[in-house]
């Protein structure tokens, strides 16, 4: 588990001014005092030199089967548990937790410009929403990345994950469609995939209007959105009359519901991603729903056959519960004989991609992901 900072250092101290460390789940009233501090404190972060910030942790580091957590990161994961709160879900009451996310990631914020506009496309159940971002100086038709968002199924839109989609367009100089689909416990799987399938298909269809590349469309997400690109893949390749992505951007994905790993047990607390945070998502997508959660729509790792996929791009984290789900199926694609680019980066934790405006080593993994991506979609 992550250490906590000192009890006598000034961030512990001004964290616990602003929660009590051992209520549990904060109230809008503490969640609401948290956010004022951290709309302070996280714009400051990725200003304080290492050495400051190792000062502040007492030189303490974190490591565990064989990485050694970023410093960045070990003071953000530092400063949540001294305020009391637990990583990405604040609340049991969905509501709550989705309203936390969205205004926890507006404390994080890159102030990227460029060009955007909000649509809505046709879905299996009503309009999808939907944001274009558009690439500035691009000449001719430039490729365009279908970004389904994470959030565990249940938490996250648009607006949290606007800054990753405004990076990854203006750095990889491509689109990006980034999709708004169902979210549970209103809508249980397989309705998040039924929706970004569609989204794919709309953007294959008008690839003219939205002024792309045709031939260069690819699908992405992080996380929940990551095992929503795996399953779009899927579906292209047994869909005669839709063309296949050019590629599957999958950052540290889901992909097994039915099974247990090491890297669960290993990061279960106190590295942003949770078990009970996992399994409350698990339990809001999966329970009540038509499928099995062995089922391929669920966890693409599973299913029984991945030969035929596009080529896929894979990132995972030294510190995240979902480390090596994300690394079997990364095997598993190799093994089918897709082409696999798989990139590991040990110092960082779940969701590091959210993080990248804090720097530290989840700004130079992003960096670098960015670069693969653009890579990838080149047309040498």
């Amino acid at each position: 588990m992550t250490e906590s900072l000192p009890a006598d250092s000034p961030v512990a101290v001004e964290a616990r001014r602003i929660a009590d460390p051992g209520a549990g789940r904060p109230s809008r009233r503490k969640l609401a005092t948290i956010n004022r501090a951290s709309a302070v404190m996280m714009p400051l972060i990725a200003r304080i030199p290492d050495p400051v910030k190792r000062a502040l942790l007492r030189n303490r580091r974190v490591t565990l089967d064989g990485n050694t957590l970023d410093t960045t990161l070990q003071f953000v994961l530092a400063i949540q548990r001294a305020s009391g709160t637990s990583g990405l879900v604040a609340s049991d009451d969905v509501a709550v937790a989705r309203e936390q996310l969205g205004k926890m990631s507006a404390t994080i914020d890159a102030r990227i410009s460029v060009g955007t506009r909000d649509l809505e496309l046709p879905g299996p159940a009503g309009p999808i929403p939907a944001r274009h971002y558009v690439p500035d100086g691009a000449t001719g038709a430039a490729p365009l990345l279908v970004f389904f968002h994470g959030g565990g199924f249940v938490v996250g839109d648009l607006e949290t994950h606007d800054g990753l989609c405004r990076l990854i367009c203006r750095d990889a100089g491509v689109h990006v469609l980034a999709i708004d689909y169902r979210l549970a416990p209103e809508h249980k799987a397989p309705a998040a995939g039924e929706d970004c399938y569609a989204a794919y298909r709309w953007a294959v269809e008008h690839a003219d209007e939205l002024g792309v590349d045709a031939s260069r469309i690819a699908v992405g997400g992080d996380s929940a959105g990551g095992n929503l690109a795996a399953i779009v893949s899927m579906m292209a390749r047994d869909d005669a009359d839709v063309p296949l992505p050019a590629l599957q951007l999958l950052l540290y994905p889901a992909t097994n519901f039915a099974a247990e790993t090491r890297s669960k047990t290993l990061f279960s607390e106190g590295f942003f991603l949770t078990k009970p945070h996992m399994d409350w998502f698990r339990d809001n997508y999966v329970v009540g729903a038509t499928l099995d959660r062995d089922d391929w729509r669920i966890s693409p790792l599973l299913a029984d056959d991945l030969a035929g996929l596009p080529p896929a791009l894979v990132l995972t984290a030294g510190f995240d519960p979902l480390r090596d789900e994300g690394g079997q199926f990364a095997e598993a694609l190799a093994a089918a004989g897709v082409p696999v680019d798989h990139r590991v980066y040990g110092s960082v934790v779940h969701a590091f991609a959210n993080f990248f405006p804090l720097g530290g080593a989840s700004a130079t993994a992003t960096a670098d992901m960015v670069s693969a991506l653009r890579a990838h979609l080149s047309r040498s």
